[in-house]
C-alpha cells in the first residue's frame, strides 16, 4: 500500500459530503465494557451533530454489556465472537466506510453533547491537519486531565500529556505528536492509505504508531481544546498498571520504535532506552510488575524482526525529514518524568 503524500486541505466532500452520505463513522470497540458502554452510546446518540453512523465491534463480550443499548437506525453492532483486540476491532469497524471522517471512541469515554460538532469545527479551521485529538478529562475527577495529546520522546517512551494532572485553565490546543484513539478523528483517506491500525499490536500503542506513520508520510495532528470527553481509562484491561496493560504497552513500545524512528534519532533512542527502562522498573516497586515489563521487553526484542520490512519501506518513502520529526518529539527528560503536555 502506498504511503500518503503531504497532507492536503479538506476537499468539499469532506466538509459537505454528498446528500445521504454520513459525514462521520464513529467506531466503538467493546470488550466487556459493562455499564460504561450504554453510557457511552447514550452520550453519542445525544450529540448535537447528527449526520453520523456508528459501528460497535464487540470482541466476544460475556458481561451483558450489549444488552439494553439504545436503539437507533444509525447504530450497527458487529459481534466478532472472540477478542480481536483494539487495533483489529477498529479496522473491522472502518471496513467499507464511505464517510469522509472516521472517529474512534472508547466504550469508557463519554463525550460532551457538542463533541462531534467541535471536532468538525476544528477540521474546518485547520484544514491542513489529518488527525484531531480530544480534550480528555478523568471521569472520576473532571478537574484533572486524562490526556491533552499524546507525546513521544526520542528516548522511546510515549505518554498522554498531562495525564492525572490538574486541568490547566485555559486548556491548551495546538499541534501534538499523536492523538489518543480513545476519542480521535482521522480522515478516512489517510486511514486507508496507511493501512489502518497495525493489528500485531493487539492493544496499546497502536494509536501512536498510526500517528507516527502518518507523520512520516507528511501528515499532522491537531489537539483540540474544545472537543471534550470524560474517560475512565483502561476499564476493560484491569487498569493502567495491570499485567495486561504493562505487558502490551512495553512490548508494543519496542515495535513502535523499531518501525518508525528515523535513523538519526534512533541512535539517541538506543543509548537511552534501556537505562530509562530500568529506572521505570524500579519506580514500579512491585517485583511482579517489574518482571512483566522485563518479559514484555524481551518478547518485543524477540519479535522485532517482523517489523524490519515495515521499517525499510516507511523510512525509504517518508516525506518528513528527521528534523521535522525531531521538532515534535519531547526532548526534555523532566517532561517525560512529569508527563507534561507538549503542543506546538
Amino acid at each position: 500500500m502506498t504511503l500518503a503524500s503531504a497532507a492536503a486541505p479538506p476537499t468539499e466532500e469532506l466538509i459537505n459530503p454528498p446528500t445521504g452520505l454520513p459525514q462521520l463513522r464513529v467506531m466503538i470497540v467493546n470488550y466487556n465494557g459493562g455499564t460504561d458502554l450504554a453510557r457511552c452510546v447514550t452520550a453519542l446518540l445525544a450529540q448535537s451533530f447528527r449526520n453520523f453512523e456508528a459501528v460497535i465491534v464487540d470482541n466476544g463480550s460475556i458481561d451483558g454489556s450489549l444488552e439494553n443499548l439504545a436503539v437507533d437506525p444509525r447504530l450497527t453492532v458487529l459481534r466478532m465472537g472472540k477478542n480481536l483486540g483494539f487495533a483489529a476491532g477498529n479496522n473491522q469497524a472502518a471496513a467499507g466506510a464511505a464517510a469522509p471522517w472516521l472517529v474512534m471512541l472508547n466504550p469508557d469515554a463519554f463525550p460532551a453533547s457538542d463533541w462531534l460538532e467541535r471536532l468538525l469545527d476544528e477540521a474546518a479551521l485547520h484544514g491542513d491537519y489529518a488527525v484531531f485529538g480530544s480534550t480528555q478529562v478523568m471521569s472520576a475527577d473532571p478537574s484533572r486531565a486524562d490526556g491533552l495529546g499524546d507525546c513521544f520522546s526520542p528516548y522511546g517512551f510515549a505518554w498522554r500529556g498531562g495525564c492525572r494532572k490538574p486541568l490547566p485553565v485555559p486548556v491548551p490546543s495546538g499541534e501534538s505528536f499523536a492523538a489518543c484513539a480513545a476519542a480521535m478523528m482521522i480522515r478516512r483517506d489517510w486511514f486507508e492509505r496507511l493501512g489502518g491500525f497495525d493489528e500485531r499490536f493487539f492493544c496499546y500503542g497502536e494509536d501512536v504508531d498510526l500517528c507516527f506513520r502518518l507523520r512520516l508520510a507528511g501528515g499532522r495532528v491537531w489537539q483540540s481544546n474544545r472537543a471534550r470527553v470524560e474517560h475512565v481509562g483502561s476499564a476493560a484491561s484491569g487498569g493502567a498498571h495491570s499485567r495486561f496493560s504493562l505487558y502490551h504497552g512495553y512490548r508494543n513500545q519496542i515495535w513502535l520504535i523499531a518501525k518508525n524512528m528515523p535513523g538519526p534519532i534512533l541512535a539517541v533512542t538506543l543509548l537511552t532506552y534501556l537505562p530509562l527502562l530500568l529506572a521505570r522498573c524500579l519506580m514500579l516497586k512491585k517485583p511482579s510488575a517489574m518482571w512483566v515489563v522485563l518479559k514484555a521487553t524481551f518478547d518485543g526484542l524477540v519479535g522485532i524482526g517482523a517489523f524490519w520490512g515495515d521499517r525499510r519501506k516507511l523510512q525509504s518513502e517518508r516525506k518528513a525529514s528527521a528534523l521535522a520529526i525531531a521538532r515534535v518529539l519531547t526532548w526534555s527528560p523532566l517532561a517525560l518524568l512529569q508527563r507534561r503536555t507538549k503542543l506546538l
